[in-house]
């Protein structure tokens, strides 16, 4: 009997090895020829990325243990009772949306944006579970998408926070690479699309503050107070970032993942006022609470960016921690209005015009 109970965790110590090792999700590695780059970054110091803050990222195993037990054993209404459902939008629609500028929301972090003629993937995470397998993760809260990706036409820009399984996801990367023209990405994110088959001129990398021109949008990545790693070993191998994305006469914030910060408002002095602001909310512990915003948090940093309208995003499709999947809404509204903050929560596939911010039912989450 002890032969075979070592023959078996030997077994499955080397089916995780070769897992890490050989999968496609796990990504790529930059060059050295890329990390001479990077040595150049304020945020890059002795092979690693680095937030412009004290960050703490280590667990004590009691803490670990006590992730465990929370997420095998959780609260009351960590999912939905029943699926969520969206609102559907064809490939026919987007292609011929010619019309002021508008959002389409996916669930968690993805948005479908067209903006000044342009079609832009924010954070395109189109499959069921995050994690870089099926049996380490819960499914999407809604069975369908608004639109299917295969549907979807053909994209002028991808834009991409940092290189974690809910943001960056490999399937979807394959099935877009070819509809794709440009992919923005902070620096070492490449080295996944590489990885991936996306051609390298189709992938620019920016630092903290640098920007890229697109016809007439300006992508600018911003700060954000997060970390990045697919694997075990690679935690901090690449940058994380927020996005300003700014037209002729108009301009969105999208926070990415990102703790509470004095980069918020720095981001709003230097960039802001913004029409409109996506702001991360949702998958917060006290565990974690440097690199999660708690729901009052992000009703703080929509001040300090200065947004005129705010969206909580980082919630609705997948359950990453302890707390109820409607706690984020409730809390960041209850905020929201202490503070003035003008919130909309519109459903997955509505459509939110930048122009017209009060034609949502705000509390369509109290039915699912």
């Amino acid at each position: 009997m002890g032969v075979l109970l070592i023959a078996l965790l030997l077994l499955i110590v080397l089916s995780g090895f070769l897992f890490v090792n050989l999968s496609p999700q796990f990504g790529g590695t930059a060059s050295e020829k890329q990390k001479a780059i990077y040595i150049k970054s304020d945020n890059y110091k002795e092979g690693k990325f680095i937030n412009q803050e004290p960050v703490t990222m280590d667990m004590s195993l009691s803490d670990m243990g006590k992730s465990l037990v929370g997420y095998f054993s959780p609260i009351p209404n960590t999912v939905p009772k029943n699926d969520i459902e969206v609102e559907k939008i064809d490939s026919i629609n987007i292609q011929n949306y010619q019309d002021k500028t508008r959002l389409v929301w996916f669930g968690h972090s993805t948005f479908l944006l067209q903006m000044d003629g342009k079609k832009i993937l924010i954070d395109p995470m189109f499959g069921d579970v995050a994690a870089p397998h099926a049996w380490l993760g819960t499914n999407r809260f809604s069975k369908e998408l608004p639109i299917e990706i295969d549907k979807l036409p053909a994209i002028d820009a991808v834009l991409i926070s940092h290189d974690h399984y809910d943001h960056l996801d490999y399937s979807s990367i394959r099935k877009l690479k070819q509809k794709v023209t440009f992919f923005y990405v902070p620096l070492g994110v490449g080295a996944h699309l590489m990885e991936w088959g996306v051609s390298k001129e189709k992938i620019i990398e920016l630092d903290w503050w640098g920007q890229a021109q697109f016809n007439n949008l300006t992508f600018s990545c911003t700060p954000a107070q997060h970390f990045s790693g697919r694997g075990l070993t690679d935690r901090f191998n690449t940058l994380w970032c927020s996005w300003v994305i700014q037209s002729g006469s108009e301009n969105i914030f999208f926070s990415g993942d990102s703790g509470y910060g004095p980069h918020f408002k720095v981001i709003g002095d230097k960039y802001g006022p913004f029409d409109f602001a996506m702001m991360e909310c949702g998958q917060y512990n006290e565990l974690w609470s440097d690199i999660h915003m708690f729901p009052e948090e992000t009703a703080q940093a929509a001040i300090d960016v200065r947004a005129k309208t705010v969206m909580p995003i980082h919630w609705g499709a997948f359950k990453l921690s302890l707390h109820s999947w409607t706690d984020p809404v409730e809390r960041v509204s209850s905020s929201a209005k202490e503070l003035n903050v003008n919130l909309v929560i519109p459903k997955i596939g509505e459509d939110i015009l930048i122009s017209n911010k009060s034609n949502f039912d705000s509390t369509w989450w109290k039915q699912q």
